[in-house]
Parts: structure tokens; sequence; C-alpha cells
């Protein structure tokens, strides 16, 4: 009696090993991160810090290495605190800065053709 040998086809392995699937699954979970990241910055879904209108910090002077004395404006008041690394300190009060209209106007900026020919009549070239 003849038997006839059947012929089975193996399945055919996976592409990959589990490896490369693995690398695979976390760059695309990072480039999502990253494309997630990007749309929140792009249309401000981030909370925005910064600058204030009503909290504007108009002069800065370093008294020691982490120390500094600072005048904030604040809406009808001039603060001056006392920064240092652990603390805040409230030190004086001013009145709120006077917005004179009277002031110099600042001169408007030369063009550049005019700045050039004054530094090469100042040179002795002309």
């Amino acid at each position: 009696m003849k038997t006839q040998a059947t012929v089975q086809q193996q399945p055919a392995a996976s592409t990959g090993s589990p490896l490369v699937q693995v690398s695979g699954a976390l760059t695309a979970i990072i480039v999502f991160i990253l494309f997630a990241a990007w749309v929140a910055k792009r249309f401000s879904f981030a909370q925005k810090t910064g600058s204030s209108k009503e909290l504007k910090v108009s002069a800065s002077c370093s008294v020691g290495p982490r120390e500094r004395v600072v005048i904030v404006d604040v809406q009808d008041a001039r603060l001056v605190l006392g920064i240092t690394a652990g603390q805040i300190t409230h030190l004086h009060t001013l009145p709120a800065a006077a917005v004179s209209e009277n002031a110099s106007p600042t001169p408007p900026p030369a063009d550049f053709q005019g700045l050039m020919k004054n530094l090469l009549k100042r040179n002795g070239k002309d």
C-alpha cells in the first residue's frame, strides 16, 4: 500500500522579531508625545507665564551673591522688595510713577546712509 505524504505548509514566520516590534511601538509613542506637545504649544493650551500688564519689574539691583533689591510696579503703587534665596521682604511702598506727557521725545533712528556719510567725513575721506 502506498501512502501519500501530505505536505503541510508551515505558517510564515512573523515579519520582525519581538525586539523590532517593541522598538517600533516605543518610537510611535514618543513621536505621539512630541506631536501632542507641539500642538499644545502651538495652540497655547499650556498656561502662559511671564509678562503681566498689572505687574512689571521696573528696576533691579544685586546686593549680594543671592540677594537683590527690586522695584515692582503694581497698579497704583511701586513696591520696593528685598529678595533672597529663601524669602521676599516688602521694604517700602513708593507712589505710582507719574507718566509725563511733556517728556522729551526720543529722536528717530538715523538712517544708515546718513551715518556712513558722517563717519566718512570724520575720517577725512569724502
